[in-house]
């Protein structure tokens, strides 16, 4: 918990902007920030002057991202002058509190976060020497350089974290894990997720624990050697900053009952939070997944018993998480592949559920839940719940009954049988890529149905992929099974690209016949649209089939590829002048990301379209958390397929309007049936919230002088003036008609094939009243508006005659401002609000004013005693 994080040296404050804005992101510390006087010029010196330095940092500060500030290589007394005097005006940066709470913290080369709301982790299990024979063999050999390979083919198949264990009993296990660790390090691809350090050996554990980058998991320790040797394990573990599996394990011997299980675990718990006050969050109980099946009866209930424990550990424990090696549950099938992956399978879906936050797992090869046949779905589920005493027996029966010879049974080949369009999204869904060359080769031949391959992508291959987003958002798929099913997906389209890139240079040698004036090739191009997996994501699967829709329809697509930095987006869309940006992420963190980018962009006052997509990212996340940081046009984009529709829509200016003007309305309903569902909502106090008031630059301010001081009113306002001005949209929602886009808002609600006829009825009825009420004066319109001087003082704006009576300290009136106290998110810097921070305060010295202003067109409706037309007044005015 450092006092202080901060950078220094090496760069200009330009180029240390997204560095420090993402530790004030990520930071409970203060952060400080001393930078260059810019890069130096060819010569070694620095030409950044007094002024430009400091009007960088004053961004930072009026931002809040700083609290303290200064100089390195290049400035001088002058240029610490202006810095001082530029952030004088800004409160320093509020430091979050509680910022992680609730979420257990990772990282590699990359930072990973397991919050309330992820996805189960995959801990990849083939680089241990006791699980995988050939992992054994290249370790015990030395070919460690082959053994990195294996940790290679884990990450890029999905493993979230990777177990290391070096217990054999033929190898120097401190050495081997040094040298494998350290080899790590020196590989990108693997280095960059966490590492579980696994032994039974703590010399070896601490041995991995001095190589290791990044923070790592401890896998495991336990009370098995009593409380002074568990405390003095979890303090030399908390030293190194690492987070820990605890066993369900004490002096007694292994826990085998739920209860068993929940008292070790609670005894655990409690003694590293109160005597080491270890983080919570670093602490993951492994509550043993024991073989059940093994002919002995105790046995049979292992797997109820592990699902129990899990489940009133996460009740009672807070923020721990629950861990678990998966192969242990079927070992007495051993030799039975089918039967154990389906054991498996069937045993995740239930223990994540209960709260099962990870496992050691190759989840790549288990079984779909819903895909397990029926008749050995029926035997896990009874063996899991100990609800047949022959299930064991059953099971063992239907294993043989199997190929002879057979260790695991093979696919049928029965779907073959199928159309085209089911065998291309079988495929998909079970990442089966053997014949998706051959069936997509078919579907492009099937010309009728396909004119162009585009039309495959969109077709056949898109269902299929929209079958696996659900399975993933539904937690019937793990990330390993989906990665599997992309690269089925990237093998299909990989076939159609050169037909597609065939017809986009025929159509392109098309456009230069026709406009032989046409000076670029750019300018053939219906927009540029920039695309990127952001920042810690490495999935690019769905951002590189919307890159190949769009360029199949005449788009320029710039793909910068994946775990992009938000500066790299933007820096790229400005110089490319793109009329769209498109940000994918398939991993929760992606979704803060994405948030980030859409505040920069407001920050760069950008007014580019901003797409959202991705398997973890939805309307409500888009409307709720992402929408409200962009004023300019940010949608969701569901999948590929409808990616063109919106970005042609967004580049018409017609139906750019209709379509913001139609998601503007959804989104603002999405976000009020959110806040209307949320069933607790968590307050700061009001001490909490002034500190983080908005902090304006009052320094250079100037007000607009109103024409007027005092008040004005309007008696009797022309009505046919007024009728001009009516907002048809809360008339129609009285009545409860609402149109489908392109046809929701006035008058275009009038086309919608549901309610168009009925809208156009009531609309005709209040255009009949409204004539009636303006000839025969119905009703009377008044208004009033009156500017005064003001100042703020804390919540409250002061309210003053005139300026004579300002200067007086004589004020007419006080208005008490109500401070916004609802809970920010976690880590947010935005201020809690009070209308009184944007009027000047008494103590800058500046006159501001107020407006304010009040009408009606009701006076004279409550003498309308037809109750059908009193409805319909009230709902136009």
């Amino acid at each position: 918990k450092p006092l202080c994080i901060g950078l220094n040296c090496a760069l200009g404050a330009q180029e240390m902007r997204p560095f420090i804005e993402n530790m004030a992101r990520h930071t409970e510390a203060y952060v400080l920030c001393y930078p260059n006087a810019g890069l130096p010029n060819p010569m070694g010196d620095y030409d950044e002057t007094p002024a430009t330095t400091a009007s960088h940092l004053q961004d930072f500060a009026s931002a809040g991202l700083v609290n303290i500030v200064g100089g390195c290589c290049g400035t001088t007394p002058a240029h610490i002058k202006a810095i001082a005097e530029a952030v004088r005006p800004y409160r320093p940066r509020v430091r979050p509190q509680n910022l992680n709470t609730g979420n257990c913290l990772l990282s590699g080369l990359e930072p990973m976060c397991i919050g309330p709301d992820s996805l189960f982790v995959n801990i990849g299990e083939r680089c241990n020497v006791a699980g995988s024979r050939r992992f054994a063999r290249l370790i015990t050999t030395g070919k460690y350089e082959e053994a990195l390979a294996v940790a290679k083919l884990q990450v890029e198949n999905g493993a979230q974290i990777l177990d290391i264990n070096m217990d054999e009993g033929m190898l120097d296990g401190v050495e081997a894990m040094t040298k494998f660790v350290n080899l790590i390090s020196s590989e990108p691809e693997v280095s960059r997720v966490p590492l579980c350090i696994d032994s039974s050996k703590f010399a070896v554990v601490e041995a991995g624990l001095k190589c290791t980058q990044g923070k790592c998991v401890v896998n495991s320790i336990s009370l098995k050697e009593g409380e002074e040797d568990f405390l003095q394990k979890a303090a030399i573990v908390k030293r190194y900053g690492a987070a820990v599996v605890i066993m369900a394990f004490d002096e007694v011997g292994q826990a085998t009952t739920a209860e068993n299980k929940v008292e070790i675990c609670t005894r655990s718990y409690r003694l590293l939070v109160d005597k080491l006050d270890f983080n919570p969050n670093d602490i993951i109980f492994d509550t043993n997944i024991l073989t059940i099946a093994t002919g002995i009866e105790e046995h049979n209930k292992y797997g109820i018993s592990f699902i129990e424990a899990v489940r009133e550990i996460k009740a009672s424990l807070p923020h721990c998480r629950t861990s678990g090696g998966l192969s242990n549950f079927s070992f007495s099938f051993r030799g039975m592949e089918a039967v154990r992956e389906a054991m498996h399978s069937v045993f995740l879906y239930h223990a994540i559920k209960a709260g099962l936050d990870m496992a050691i797992v190759n989840a790549g090869n288990l079984p779909l839940y819903d895909d397990i046949p029926k008749e050995l779905l029926e035997m896990c589920e009874n063996l899991l719940w100990d609800r047949d005493p022959d299930g064991t027996e059953k099971l063992l029966v239907y294993a043989q009954t199997m190929k002879a010879g057979n260790k695991k049974a093979g696919p049928t080949d029965e779907w073959r049988q199928e159309d085209v369009e089911e065998r291309l999204s079988y495929s998909l869904v079970k990442g089966i890529d053997k014949y998706v060359v051959e069936d997509t080769m078919e579907a492009h031949h099937c010309t009728e149905k396909y004119p162009r391959p585009l039309n495959v992508i969109e077709g056949p291959l898109m269902k299929g992929m929209s079958v696996v987003g659900d399975l993933f958002g539904a937690g019937k798929m793990f990330l390993p099974q989906v990665i599997k099913s992309a690269r089925v997906m990237k093998k299909a389209v990989g076939y159609l690209i050169p037909f597609m890139e065939e017809e986009k240079q025929n159509r392109i040698n098309q456009l230069r016949e026709e406009n032989p004036d046409v000076e670029s090739e750019e300018s053939m191009y219906a927009g540029t649209v920039v695309m990127a997996t952001v920042k810690g994501d490495v999935h690019d699967i769905g951002k590189n089939i919307v890159a190949v829709v769009l360029g199949c329809n005449n788009y320029r697509v710039v793909d910068l590829g994946v775990m992009t930095p938000c500066d790299k987006i933007l820096n790229t869309a400005i110089e490319m002048k793109a009329d769209i940006i498109g940000l994918s992420g398939l991993i929760t963190p992606s979704l803060d990301e994405m948030i980030h980018v859409a505040k920069e962009m407001e920050r760069r006052n950008m007014k580019v379209p901003l797409l959202i997509g991705g398997a973890t990212t939805s309307r409500t996340h888009t409307a709720v958390k992402i929408a409200p940081r962009y004023k300019s046009p940010c949608i969701h984009v569901l999948d590929a397929s409808k990616s063109v529709v919106v970005v042609s829509s967004l580049l018409d200016d017609v139906s750019k309007e209709e379509l913001m003007e139609d998601v503007s309305e959804e989104y603002e309903d999405i976000r009020q049936d959110y806040y209307e569902s949320l069933q607790e909502r968590k307050y700061v106090s009001l001490e909490v919230a002034r500190a983080k008031s908005a902090q304006l630059n009052w320094s250079s301010f100037e007000a607009v002088v109103p024409t007027f001081c005092g008040t004005r009113v309007f008696h009797d306002y022309d009505l046919s003036t007024l009728r001009k001005f009516i907002d048809w949209k809360p008339f129609f929602d009285v009545w409860q008609l609402r149109g489908k886009y392109p046809n929701r808002g006035f008058p275009k609600i009038f086309n919608d094939k549901d309610v168009g006829a009925e809208a156009k009825k009531v609309y005709d009825e209040a255009c009949t009243m409204l004539d009636m009420i303006i000839d025969q004066k119905l009703l009377n319109a008044r208004g009033l508006v009156s500017f005064y001087p003001a100042q703020s003082k804390g919540d409250d704006i002061i309210i003053y005659q005139d300026l004579d009576a300002l200067a007086a300290g004589t004020p007419l009136t006080t208005l008490y401002g109500l401070r916004q106290q609802l809970e920010k998110e976690p880590g947010s810097v935005d201020p809690y609000y009070c209308l009184s921070d944007f009027i000047a305060p008494a103590s800058s010295g500046k006159v501001d004013y107020i407006g304010m202003f009040a009408v009606s067109a009701g006076f004279g409706v409550t003498e309308l005693c037809d109750t059908y037309v009193l409805v319909v007044v009230v709902a136009i005015g």
